[in-house]
């Protein structure tokens, strides 16, 4: 370290310290990686034998770009090996843009000659720009005279500030100068003292106090702590001796003084309460830093805050006085007591929730919402209907408590979405709150405060979230409910959806009551058996069929298709799918009640059609009438790296930039390629009934009506039935009673020549419902199973275009079923011409479309006789003396 004053040249290259300044005699590491920084280190300092001197000049960011010039961070100046740490991040600058008409940079008047002590290249991969790190030594100060540029950086003319060595002899014998320096000296000694217990490395500092002359005792104290910027300007500007160790005695007694303060505080804190409780410790903390510094303002308080925010909640008088009695019971808790923030949480949701708050309603618009419905679902006419005449009645009576609807149906029908357009023409919040495979009544009413972990309800949470006390609430899944010995969903569910009791809802968690009245409840369900009669009772039931293949081909190509191009970033400029290509998918790959499977195809193919389009984005041609830019927009230097960008002329239309290969069109032979082979065909009926003992049931799921084939055989045995295929209850009972109507019958049917004769005498009878891995069970397979055995029996097949449900008494009556329109449609699926229904279930025809209708030839049936008659070819002959 240099102990005497420094030789200055004439003219100096400068390195600017962004926001930072360099004092004499501290050292510092500057990483340089802008390219007049590294031009600059190249030429003054790299290639000369004998390292050069560098002036270093602070400069102000809000200078800098008061001026509009281009300067870019540097990295963070560390101290070198046993020097003091100089902080913060270095700058540099690059060369101003003449040619934008940009001022020159504004610099500080007065800087630190440096001194490199070490210098070292690097290369950066890959890109391969070079990197400097340089350390430097502050020697001494200077003044700028003149500025100007010499390449990519700027060169100063200057001169030094500092005393001569002269001078500065003469002026430490100065009296002033002496008491100034045992000042600052003792100050420092204090402060060495208070850190000495914290920091290890304070001994060093100690032998700078004895060792380093006057003139630059000040300055490398000062530099070994963090001060501000204008602390730093005032530093270096102090160039007569006197002043600058008033200001550096000065500033190291308020450094003192901080840290005396925060010892104060912590042992304050600390003979208050003991080591374990912390997190009361750093409150404590808190609270001293407050009173030390005069701020005792309370209104910011966690505890005020909270019961202003209840206060603005707008609670009903008897809920507000029960939240008053739980706050005050707050204030006397300490927030480590284990019920703190239980009390908290607590009182927390009672100022969360909308007790006041409602969605502003604007005036009904039935035909909007119409079109609206329209848009949005394809078919549903019934459906839609009841809607607009729900949307009616509140028109002409908002108040008024209208029917919890429950739309009943398979998946994929658009259940869901008919509540969200709901919400839509109400101009109402929407949540969706789903119940499928909720056991716990918890779920419903909340837990009990008194057990760990207790939460609300997810009523209760939902009406917090969307913070309005009338939403439109989806009950999605209502049927999927279940019961355990945590208590049973379903019938919690009965006051919440009973207007008369929800009006005063009590929430076991809340446990004050909250008014459920002015929510919209809508459910959803796949079946209607599963739910509890009780709570059956207290909704309106609207039933959603399945589509037929018309409907499908229209919600395809009006819905599902923009969607899944839009969903994977295509559009027809590249992807097309014919109706006759969707027709074949809808026939040949899907079986449902719903879209989604169609949906999820059409994704496959659009998917196919993505990658084949994103490997030709590379291969793209420019247009005939774009040309090339040869010209050059920026001409600034940018920082740290290049930025390169394609300038596009204005009033160019972009959308013929690029020339876009011709579209796809979907084919059968991408189908198979993409879908693979077809799964469905209309000969599959006809290929499992090619054998006695085999009809074609229809059956009704929650993902639809369904073709059930049932098999029937006989064996060597004992006179046994043996029914397989996962049946319940009352489809065993069903084939137990269907054989016993055909053993009984067996003479009139022609099965055996006298009614005396046993039917199953030394043979077995084994019934089987394909598809053994799928429960079944059902009131609606009774003729099926009948005609099934006659077959066996009689060794003659069933018709293959011929389907049937019904279920039948033991005298041969036969009983009218439900999910008919369900059933017609699966048979049409499966390209089945004659349907066998009971005679009983011709109301239910009016639901089936009449395209539908007129491609199918409907029996309708009062007894077994008339079934048996239908489902062979010839009819089935009885014995003219039958009297069934």
């Amino acid at each position: 370290m240099a102990d005497s004053p420094v030789e200055l040249p004439g003219r100096l290259a400068i390195l600017p310290f962004r926001n930072k300044v360099l004092l004499p005699g501290a050292i510092v590491r500057i990483r340089c990686t802008n390219p007049s920084s590294v031009k600059l280190v190249e030429q003054e300092l790299w290639q000369k034998e004998e390292k050069g001197l560098i002036g270093v000049l602070p400069v102000r960011d809000s200078e800098a770009g008061a001026v509009g010039s281009l300067l870019s961070p540097g990295v963070g100046s560390d101290s070198g090996e046993g020097g003091s740490k100089a902080g913060g991040s270095a700058g540099e600058s690059s060369k101003q843009d003449t040619k934008n008409g940009k001022e020159p940079i504004h610099w500080h008047s007065k800087g630190v000659a440096a001194r490199a002590l070490h210098l070292s290249r690097g290369v950066e991969k890959p890109s391969g720009r070079v990197t400097y790190i340089v350390v430097l030594e502050g020697l001494c100060r200077f003044s700028v005279q003149e500025l100007s540029a010499r390449g990519s950086y700027h060169v100063a003319r200057v001169s030094r500030l500092d005393m001569t060595k002269t001078e500065l002899e003469q002026a430490e014998q100065d009296p002033d100068l002496i008491a100034l320096s045992r000042q600052f000296k003792a100050t420092a000694m204090e402060l060495i003292s208070v850190l000495e217990q914290k920091q290890k490395t304070v001994g060093r500092t100690k032998v700078l106090l004895d060792t380093v002359p006057v003139y630059r005792l000040a300055d490398i104290f000062v530099a070994s702590f963090e001060i501000s910027f204008e602390e730093q300007l005032s530093m270096l500007d102090s160039v007569d001796l006197k002043v600058r160790l008033s200001k550096a005695t000065e500033l190291v007694d308020r450094h003192l003084q901080s840290i005396l303060v925060a010892e104060k505080i912590t042992q304050k804190v600390e003979g208050q309460l003991s080591k374990s409780q912390k997190e009361f410790l750093l409150r404590q903390q808190m609270r001293a830093i407050k009173e030390e510094l005069g701020d005792n303002d309370d209104d910011e308080d966690d505890v005020v805050a909270l019961e202003r925010k209840m206060q603005n909640a707008g609670m009903p008088a008897n809920i507000w006085k029960h939240a008053q009695r739980e706050l005050r019971r707050l204030r006397k808790m300490q927030p480590q007591q284990p019920g703190y923030s239980s009390s908290r949480a607590y009182l927390e949701l009672l100022a969360d929730l909308p007790w006041q708050k409602v969605s502003e309603e604007r005036e009904l618009d039935l035909r909007a919402a119409k079109d609206s419905l329209d848009r949005d679902h394809y078919g549903l006419t019934k459906v839609k209907q009841r809607i607009i005449e729900y949307l009616a009645v509140r028109k002409l009576k908002p108040d008024a408590r209208g029917p919890v609807l429950c739309f009943v149906g398979p998946p994929g029908v658009g259940k869901t979405s008919l509540a969200s357009s709901i919400a839509k023409a109400l101009n109402r919040k929407f949540i969706r709150i789903s119940l499928g495979g909720v056991k716990d009544e918890a779920d419903i009413r909340g837990h009990r405060r008194t057990y760990i972990g207790s939460m609300p309800g997810r009523l209760i949470d939902g009406l917090k979230r969307v913070s309005v006390s009338n939403p439109v609430m989806l009950l999605d899944e209502i049927d999927k409910t279940g019961s355990d010995v945590r208590g049973d969903p379903a019938s919690a569910l009965l006051e919440v959806l009973d207007p008369e009791q929800n009006k005063t809802f009590n929430d076991h968690y809340l446990n004050v009551p909250f008014d459920l009245s002015k929510v919209i409840f809508v459910a959803t369900a796949n079946r209607m058996q599963p739910i509890p009669p009780p709570l059956l009772d207290r909704m309106e039931v609207i039933e959603l069929p399945g589509y037929t293949p018309e409907e499908k081909l229209k919600i395809a190509m009006k819905h599902l298709i923009p969607r899944v191009l839009e969903q994977h970033g295509l559009s027809s400029a590249y992807l097309q799918i014919p109706e006759d290509m969707v027709k074949l998918i809808i026939e040949r790959y899907t079986r449902e009640a719903g879209v989604r499977n169609l949906e999820r195809n059409l994704a496959a193919l659009a998917r196919a059609a993505a990658v084949k389009v994103a490997e030709q984005v590379n291969t793209l041609r420019l247009g005939k009438e774009i040309q090339p830019i040869t010209t050059t927009l920026l001409d600034s230097r940018l920082a740290d790296g290049e930025v390169e960008m394609e300038v596009i002329p204005m009033g160019h239309d972009i959308s013929n930039t690029y020339e876009n290969p011709s579209p796809m069109i979907v084919d059968e032979a991408m189908l198979e390629k993409v879908l693979g082979p077809p799964r469905f065909d209309d000969s599959e009926a006809a290929d499992r009934v090619a054998s006695p003992g085999v009809s074609v049931g229809l059956v009704w799921t929650s993902f639809g009506g369904e073709v059930q084939f049932v098999e029937a055989t006989a064996m060597v045995g004992k006179g046994d039935l043996h029914l397989t295929g996962q049946l319940g209850d009352v489809i065993k009972e069903s084939a137990q009673l269907a054989l016993t109507w055909v053993r009984a019958r067996a003479a009139d049917l022609n099965l055996s020549p006298t009614s005396d004769i046993n039917l199953l005498e030394s043979r077995d009878i084994h019934i089987h419902f394909p598809a053994g891995a799928v429960p079944k069970d059902g009131p609606s397979a009774g003729v099926t199973l009948v005609t099934s055995l006659v077959s066996l029996f009689s060794n003659r097949k069933v018709r293959a275009d011929t389907a049937m449900t019904g279920e039948m008494t033991l005298r041969g009556l036969v009983l009218p079923v439900g999910g008919v329109k369900d059933k017609v449609l699966a048979a049409h699926r499966y390209g089945i011409k004659r349907v066998i229904l009971p005679e009983r279930n011709l109301k239910d025809l009016a639901e089936v479309p009449s395209p539908i209708l007129s491609g199918m030839e409907i029996l309708l049936v009062k007894r077994i006789e008339e079934v048996l008659d239908h489902a062979f070819e010839g009819g089935c002959p009885l014995k003219s003396r039958s009297k069934l």
